[in-house]
């Protein structure tokens, strides 16, 4: 009996070893998997919140172009009015109206810069460079210049395919996150 006593203590302190080691084994598998679902949840959720924030960025920038655009048509309403004062003034205060939206313009333009991506960047740039024309000619017409009507007219399509990229350049980017 002896010896089978030595045996059971043997194979029940070889099972008992393996028993927590095992468990042990078991532990760290759950510990890592454990780590990996939660970088992975992680990672996860910062991808979730760029794409949003860049898809606010994009739709934020599409709608103030919208209105600099409805800004824009009525400008060159005014524009086409007979030369009085009362037009002179009129147009006065939609400059400084152009000025001002021209900052939101800007604003989102630098927005979208930063939340990227490139392709998406460089093309906001180009709405915001697009409203360059619109000033020029707006300021040629309050300095009294006869053409400025045509000029501001001739960079509504400039301006309006400018917008056409920057919405075909944030749909791509949109798509590939």
């Amino acid at each position: 009996m002896g010896d089978s006593t030595i045996w059971t203590v043997a194979i029940a302190a070889l099972t008992g070893g393996t028993a927590v080691l095992a468990s042990w084994v078991t532990s760290r598998g759950s510990t890592q998997a454990a780590r990996i679902q939660a970088e992975t949840a992680a990672r996860s959720q910062r991808a979730e919140r760029l794409r949003e924030s860049r898809r606010a960025a994009y739709l934020d920038l599409i709608e103030r172009t919208h209105l600099m655009g409805e800004l824009f048509w009525e400008i060159s309403t005014t524009l086409r009015l007979p030369h009085s004062e009362e037009r002179i003034a009129t147009l006065g205060v939609l400059y400084d109206r152009q000025i001002s939206e021209y900052a939101k313009i800007r604003r989102c333009a630098r927005v979208v810069e930063l939340e990227g991506p490139p392709g998406a960047a460089a093309a906001a740039l180009a709405v915001q460079k697009a409203t360059g024309p619109f000033h020029a000619a707006l300021k040629a017409a309050l300095d009294g210049e006869r053409d400025s009507p045509r000029a501001f007219d001739d960079a509504f399509s400039p301006f309006w395919k400018a917008l056409e990229d920057f919405v075909d350049a944030a749909r791509a980017a949109h798509q590939l996150e």
